[in-house]
């Protein structure tokens, strides 16, 4: 039987519980899609309650995407929800609350999702069946930053591109937080690699073991045939519009080309996400003995969920061994948020951004 302390430090742990649940907090939300203008910092009155299954998180570390930007302008094809929702693609945290029928994690554990929207927020409830536990001797920061932009490279080389060692690449927006990890990965390959990247980050692709390419004054396709014996074995390509069709020129016979993105689309700059992907798709099954192939990492991690558990795993064995180094370029708080997101259409920041939430 409880003694009388035992009762009373029940009694005073239902008591903080109970204070905890009707805390406030803070979060971003979009209250419709648009530029950063439509991001808003809201306060909360109460915590977020865990179903069952689910795991109440303390946020501590998210990032700030590119992807986040297509969500909040509701042109990413796999987010269908619609605003006031928050972004957030990724985030690291800490278990404050295990839901009913939750054995595997404990309040304190460290762990890391990737999120698609929800973690521009101090807390968050998530299936505890998609979270993975962190290493105890890896920077959260550094942790972050591998869940989409790491995973998104690794999975393109291993998954999708199943590439072996020795062989060429060519990486466009090689300066931005996915070039980087793909520099990176490639270079634990010894592939040969050539970036595209504005002339203001070239020390950057050179750093990482990359050939730089100017994109805004030389032809990437006629440097790349320059460069090479009749063009690269992959191109991965997050551009869209009529870049995809100079990259798959880039290729020679047998080579493939990832792509993953629609900046331009995105950013009105030409393209269309609808046309590209049926571009890249026609291409896949045309006789001209080259390959075509979209990678998202949500449909992947649907179709393949173990793979992605699988996946981090690797990338935090690798960032614990010190075979990677994430390019860090800056912290900030929430309130920041449209200042960064500004920042980043603007391209004016290198490397990864860091959002500290608590």
């Amino acid at each position: 039987m409880c003694n009388e302390l035992d009762y009373l430090t029940f009694l005073d742990d239902v008591k903080i519980s109970k204070t905890r649940d009707f805390m406030k907090y803070k979060k971003v939300i979009i209250t419709k899609f648009g530029g950063p203008e439509v991001m808003q910092l809201v306060e909360e009155s109460s915590l977020p309650e865990p179903k069952s299954g689910e795991v109440r998180v303390k946020v501590l570390k998210t990032c700030a995407n590119f992807t986040d930007i297509m969500i909040r302008k509701g042109k990413y094809p796999d987010v269908k929800d619609k605003p006031p929702f928050s972004l957030g693609y990724d985030m690291i945290g800490v278990v404050d609350k295990p839901g009913k029928d939750v054995s595997e994690f404990q309040v304190g554990d460290k762990v890391a999702d990737m999120t698609v929207i929800g973690a521009y927020s101090e807390y968050i409830c998530l299936p505890a069946s998609k979270l993975t536990k962190l290493p105890d001797k890896i920077d959260d920061s550094e942790a972050v930053t591998l869940i989409l932009s790491y995973m998104t490279a690794y999975q393109m080389l291993h998954r999708i591109a199943n590439i072996t060692e020795g062989k060429s690449i060519l990486i466009h927006g090689a300066g931005g937080a996915v070039g980087i990890a793909l520099l990176q990965l490639g270079k634990l390959l010894d592939l040969k690699v050539y970036g595209t990247a504005s002339k203001s980050k070239h020390d950057l692709v050179k750093k990482h073991g990359g050939i730089p390419i100017d994109y805004r004054n030389e032809d990437f396709e006629k440097r790349i045939q320059e460069l090479t014996d009749g063009g690269v074995d992959v191109v991965f390509d997050p551009i869209g519009g009529q870049n995809f069709k100079k990259s798959f020129q880039s290729l020679k016979p047998g080579g493939q080309l990832v792509a993953f993105g629609f900046y331009n689309a995105v950013m009105d700059k030409g393209g269309n996400i609808l046309m590209d992907f049926m571009r890249i798709m026609l291409w896949n099954v045309l006789p001209n003995r080259k390959r075509a192939s979209f990678y998202s990492i949500g449909g992947l991690r649907k179709k393949h969920p173990e793979w992605f558990k699988r996946d981090l795993q690797e990338l935090f064995k690798l960032l614990e061994q010190g075979d990677i180094q994430p390019e860090i370029s800056n912290h900030f708080t929430l309130e920041k948020a449209k200042e960064v997101h500004e920042k980043i259409e603007k391209a004016e920041l290198k490397g990864k951004v860091i959002f500290d939430i608590s």
